[in-house]
């Protein structure tokens, strides 16, 4: 085997100058000094750069921020309009967006730590508003959940799992995320969560952002949350919990309905019930499979599982109900997604207030990234909709090139055989 180099100014990232050049054209940088407003005249880099910066250590499969000067500094500043900080300066800049935590004590003397940020969550939706990945006075569904997050961080405290966390509250619409709230890892799910959700329908109300549908686990099953949400949409679907009078209730229908759900059949049925002492009637979706062990059921004497889904929706059939509640699976991708493609679970600062800013600036790039694969993918067969983010890096992202100048003129020299030409 014999080996010959080059000296030539090959470098291997030259789908980020794709990404690059679709930041600039969105209008990004000016829409988040809009936001986020004008650094001092004698600063060098702009809250834009420093965004732009950080999506690029994602989007070349980097970790952490320290990748600019250890491994991916000779590569990002060949990047066409590209101004490349330092890790120190990408990290101060996030800390410095960072606004002071809110303590809740809870009833029982708990201290909840809460982290909001309403500048960075306008933000975020009024780049997928500019983006044109959601459109205003355009009816849309909304999911809301919490995702546990293990660190070990000075401020993080132990959750329900018993592991150091954080256990931030987030809303989605589809596959975008669309607000999130920082909490500390032993906050209740249920603590003022109809608050959270209060703030998170209005600022996509002002928006002009409309809500259909919310679909919700039984961590939303309270009479608070169901109040605040059936005020803010116009169907809800929250999987409800077991009570002594629901079960009552189910253990006299003597006639259950039969349905294909997936792969299983499923017996289902509808009941009418006032929970939690309330005036209102809800309509309860219930579905009952056999259970894999045989144990008999204390509540009901038999050996079926149970679940119900609460809901104000009286028209759709018990199973269009059901497949639509099951959807929900979507938002474990979400999370699945942040945590090993977005960064989330390697979080690089040591208070809640300051990761609450890179969660939400990563959740902006899973964003921005989603809306990219669907314009790539109208243009060249080689990008698909559905990819991950290491996919993508490794299809479209990882190509050699070169600038070259003719004439007057700058080219990217690209060595593919891959018709990156059509994107122009």
């Amino acid at each position: 085997m014999k080996i010959t180099t080059s000296t030539d100014n090959i470098k291997s990232f030259g789908g980020l100058n794709f990404i690059s050049a679709e930041f600039d054209q969105l209008q990004l940088p000016a829409l988040i000094t809009k936001h986020l407003g004008e650094r001092p005249p004698q600063a060098v880099f702009s809250f834009s750069y420093t965004i732009k910066s950080l999506w690029s250590i994602i989007f070349s499969g980097g970790d952490y921020a320290e990748d600019i000067s250890t491994n991916l500094k000779e590569e990002l500043i060949q990047i066409e309009n590209l101004h490349v900080c330092s890790p120190d300066k990408l990290l101060r800049l996030q800390k410095s967006l960072a606004l002071e935590k809110e303590t809740h004590i809870g009833k029982s003397g708990s201290v909840n730590e809460f982290s909001k940020h309403a500048v960075l969550n306008a933000l975020n939706l009024d780049m997928l508003l500019q983006s044109k990945i959601l459109q205003p006075n355009r009816l849309y569904d909304f999911d809301f959940d919490h995702q546990f997050i293990p660190c070990e961080k000075y401020d993080s405290k132990k959750g329900y799992k018993m592991r150091q966390s954080y256990f931030p509250g987030v809303a989605s619409i589809g596959k975008q995320i669309v607000y999130i709230e920082n909490r500390n890892g032993n906050s209740n799910v249920k603590f003022k969560q109809s608050d959270t959700l209060q703030v998170a329908y209005e600022m996509l109300e002002r928006k002009n952002i409309l809500i259909d549908r919310s679909r919700m686990d039984c961590g939303s099953f309270t009479k608070q949350i169901i109040e605040t949400v059936e005020a803010n949409c116009k169907r809800f679907y929250i999987r409800a919990q077991r009570c002594g009078e629901l079960s009552r209730q189910v253990n006299e229908v003597k006639e259950w309905e039969t349905v294909r759900i997936g792969l299983f059949d499923v017996e289902v049925c509808s009941i009418y019930y006032i929970p939690f002492g309330g005036e209102k009637t809800y309509r309860y979706v219930v579905s009952r499979q056999k259970n894999n062990t045989g144990q008999t059921d204390a509540f009901f004497g038999d050996d079926f599982t149970y679940r119900a889904i609460a809901t104000n929706d009286r028209n759709s059939s018990n199973k269009e109900i059901i497949e639509y509640y099951n959807q929900r699976g979507a938002t474990e991708r979400i999370f699945d997604e942040m945590n090993n493609d977005f960064g989330w679970k390697n979080l690089p600062f040591s208070f809640l207030e300051e990761n609450t800013v890179y969660m939400i600036l990563t959740a902006m790039c899973s964003n921005f990234y989603l809306g990219l694969l669907e314009k790539l993918y109208k243009k060249v067969s080689f990008v698909k909709p559905y990819y991950r983010l290491k996919k993508f890096i490794f299809r479209f992202v990882t190509v050699p090139f070169k600038w070259i100048r003719r004439g007057r003129q700058k080219i990217l020299k690209l060595f593919t055989e891959k018709p990156y030409h059509l994107l122009v």
